[in-house]
């Protein structure tokens, strides 16, 4: 049954990202001068990376971007180099999520292009890419970057197909792709993956969303629903749901919430208001905050997602008098976390021909790495070959600590994205601050029994050198097993597969202990209310 709200909610959540708020950058730490194009394509016409910002300009005889170190700001030189090699009006960008140096723009021209960036920045007009893929039979206006394998790249255009690339081949110019996906009926206006890039979520001029398998091309769920147009679409991280941005029947802007497994309805929707510009969503899995940003529109909403009803909770707005036309946003490795930035876009403001960064933060008194706010993150390594990807493997991000000082080269790779090592439901129940009394001396009395029934640390293996020793339970038991250290390669593959296992058992019990704890709070709240109208 849809959940339908408008956009007043009660205030009194408790958030950790309760007081966020947007800083914009002074005068001098934007990009001026930026001949930002007149294009009316309703993309983010920018993308970012720790080194480079590239956007989207005007150009006259063909198509063309300005790629400008990340530390170039204030006024931008108007003859400033250009990578200019397509024919027809550049459509898209995107950074290599793997390669700083590497990054594909689509045309009106038919095609789509790999350009690889010099070190120091673009010094003289690029126009010979590395790569050039042929394929599509009209004009080209989305890219998207496989995010867990290497050298795969999808891209779709006004020929309703969408097509699979792999780039790590001896041919400068590809003419054919690994597939042609055919199951849309009008142009892609957004594409969107999970985690571990196992499904493709696409939302269609024909108003509909469409989940499907982006290896093979099959087609898994399709919406049908009438109260909903879909503009936008984008999936939430590791919770399974799907996001969308769109028109109700009365043409409002709406956001809906979808289950992936289950199109049929949207599980939530809310409308917010009757302007008329696209609405751009932007979703931190990491922090688990939404950023609805319009076209057009000066201001940025901010929401909190939970796995749980009602979903979505409206933190506040970032306002503005300069309109948007276009977004980018910094990958997580290239915050200042020193300063609690949380999340940095950087606004394409057409009528002052600037780019403003517009920084969001939380305010915190320390100035130490707050590590609530900064968990494990993806990183800039791909966790597959695309020949691995190419035959049937599916696996999650490569994860890195975003913590100063920490080896850039020092990485976790999940084994599968569907489980990460820090879930919403282990980081949200971390989170809670009001824990009952009562539940958390029932835990603290187990932690005690425990430590009196557990081994010798000495007889236990340890992570690593400087890690303390870990104790292994098996349902509440001290398995025999690890009482003494693996001898054997394969003793210590099964005592590693045995841990994860457990630790996927109790991520389960700490998510239910959680929705018990929330029943109750929530009883005693309507047992102090009915007391209180007495």
């Amino acid at each position: 049954m849809t959940i339908t709200k408008m956009s007043w909610r009660p205030q009194y959540r408790s958030s950790k990202y309760r007081h966020v708020f947007g800083k914009p950058a002074t005068k001098e730490n934007c990009y001026d001068g930026v001949p930002i194009t007149r294009s009316v394509h309703d993309n983010h016409l920018c993308t970012v990376n720790p080194r480079f910002i590239a956007v989207i300009t005007e150009c006259a005889g063909g198509g063309a971007f300005l790629v400008l170190s990340i530390n170039h700001t204030g006024k931008v030189d108007p003859h400033h180099p250009r990578v200019s090699g397509h024919r027809g009006n550049v459509l898209d960008i995107k950074w290599n999520l793997f390669n700083d140096f590497c990054i594909a723009s689509c045309s009106e021209d038919t095609t789509v292009k790999i350009w690889d960036i010099p070190e120091h920045g673009v010094l003289k007009n690029i126009t010979v890419p590395r790569k050039e893929l042929q394929g599509h039979s009209r004009r080209v206006g989305l890219i998207e970057w496989h995010p867990t394998a290497n050298n795969i790249i999808f891209s779709t255009g006004y020929d309703y197909q969408v097509m699979v690339w792999k780039l790590d081949v001896p041919e400068q110019v590809i003419k054919n792709p690994l597939r042609s996906i055919s199951v849309h009926s009008d142009v892609v206006l957004s594409m969107s993956f999970n985690t571990d890039g196992s499904r493709l979520a696409t939302s269609c001029k024909d108003k509909k969303i469409r989940v499907f398998d982006p290896r093979t091309g099959t087609l898994l769920q399709e919406t049908n629903c009438k109260s909903h147009k879909a503009n936008k679409v984008l999936f939430l991280g590791n919770l399974k749901m799907l996001l969308s941005t769109g028109n109700s029947r009365w043409n409002h802007r709406q956001i809906a919430l979808w289950d992936q497994e289950d199109l049929s309805q949207p599980s939530y929707s809310e409308d917010l208001d009757g302007s008329s510009g696209v609405l751009f969503p932007f979703y931190d899995p990491d922090t688990h905050m939404l950023y609805i940003a319009g076209k057009g529109d000066g201001n940025i909403r901010y929401y909190e997602i939970s796995p749980e009803k009602p979903y979505v909770h409206y933190l506040t707005e970032y306002r503005s008098f300069l309109p948007q036309k276009g977004m980018g946003v910094m990958p997580k490795r290239g915050l200042d976390v020193c300063s609690c930035e949380i999340f940095r876009f950087y606004k394409l403001v057409t009528i002052k021909s600037l780019i403003e960064p517009l920084s969001m933060i939380v305010p915190r008194r320390s100035e130490s790495y707050q590590e609530d706010i900064y968990p494990m993150t993806a990183g800039n390594k791909p966790s597959m070959t695309a020949d691995e990807w190419i035959g049937g493997l599916d696996k999650g991000p490569v994860m890195m600590s975003l913590r100063p000082g920490s080896k850039l080269d020092s990485y976790v790779e999940l084994g599968s994205g569907k489980d990460p090592t820090d879930s919403m439901e282990t980081q949200h129940s971390r989170s809670r601050p009001g824990l009952s009394l009562l539940i958390q001396e029932r835990l603290d009395a187990k932690e005690g029994n425990a430590r009196k029934e557990s081994p010798p640390t000495s007889l236990l293996p340890s992570t690593d050198e400087k890690s303390s020793s870990t104790t292994y339970v098996s349902n509440g038991q001290l398995d025999s097993m690890h009482c003494s250290p693996p001898k054997t390669e394969n003793e210590l593959r099964q005592m590693f597969y045995k841990q994860q296992e457990e630790i996927r058992r109790l991520k389960e019990q700490l998510n239910q202990k959680d929705v018990r704890i929330k029943q109750l709070e929530l009883e005693i709240k309507n047992v102090r209310n009915s007391q209180a109208n007495l």
